[in-house]
């Protein structure tokens, strides 16, 4: 969502079936990070509602609930990336 150079961010419940970008269930809430402060706004019994269903947030998603209190944040996953190595010289 948002227009070019000014995104936002819409969460939604989608089925895993549908694109990406496709058809969803329901919208649960919006986040801009361009305002100052970051705007997010969750229905939180919704959320908690649709996660004791069993819906799997992303990692954004997860951290995003996280800091609203809507559930844990979990494990921190690594990342699968190798270290850089350190230039010589």
């Amino acid at each position: 969502m948002g227009s070019k150079k000014q995104p936002t961010y819409r969460f939604v419940v989608a089925d895993s079936r549908s694109p990406r970008d496709g058809r969803f269930i329901e919208i649960l809430g919006h986040y801009n990070p361009r305002t100052e402060p970051k705007t997010l706004v969750v229905d939180e019994a919704k959320a908690k509602e649709w996660l004791a269903k069993g819906a799997q947030p992303t990692p954004t998603v997860r951290r995003l609930l996280a800091e609203r209190g809507v559930m844990d944040r979990g494990p921190v996953r690594e990342t699968k990336r190798a270290p850089r190595a350190a230039k010589a010289g």
